[in-house]
C-alpha cells in the first residue's frame, strides 16, 4: 500500500521559513519523480516543484528563489525549505509520486502565512 504523508505545516508571519516533509512508503522511491503541489481555498491545485530520481529539479515562478525541493533517497523522503513566505503561500501543500503514468499523492498540509 501506497503511503504519502506530509508534515512540518503550520502558521507563519511573513518573511518567516518552514520547512515540509513527505514519507513515502509502498513504492520505489528512488525510481519517482517526486513533487509538492499546493491548492488554495478557491482556486485550482497548482505545481510547486519537482524533483527527479537524479535530483533535477523545476520550480514555478512564483517560488523560484525562495523554495528549494530536496530528496533523501535512502530514507523515502523529499522535502520542501520554504523562504521568505509571503501571505499568497497560504495554502494546502501535499506531496506526490509520479512513475510509470502512475500518481499517488499525500492528503497535504496546511501552510498558513500571515501576521
Amino acid at each position: 500500500q501506497v503511503q504519502l504523508v506530509e508534515s512540518g505545516g503550520g502558521l507563519v508571519q511573513p518573511g518567516g521559513s518552514l520547512t515540509l516533509s513527505c514519507a513515502a512508503s509502498g513504492i520505489i522511491f528512488s525510481v519517482s519523480n517526486m513533487g509538492w503541489y499546493r491548492q488554495a481555498p478557491g482556486k485550482q491545485r497548482e505545481l510547486v516543484a519537482t524533483i527527479t530520481p537524479g535530483s533535477s529539479t523545476y520550480y514555478a515562478n512564483s517560488v523560484k528563489g525562495r523554495f528549494t525541493i530536496s530528496r533523501d533517497n535512502p530514507k523515502n523522503t523529499v522535502s520542501l525549505q520554504m523562504n521568505s513566505l509571503k501571505p499568497e503561500d497560504t495554502a494546502v501543500y501535499s506531496c506526490a509520486a509520479h512513475r510509470s503514468g502512475v500518481s499517488y499523492w499525500g492528503q497535504g498540509t496546511q501552510v498558513t502565512v500571515s501576521s
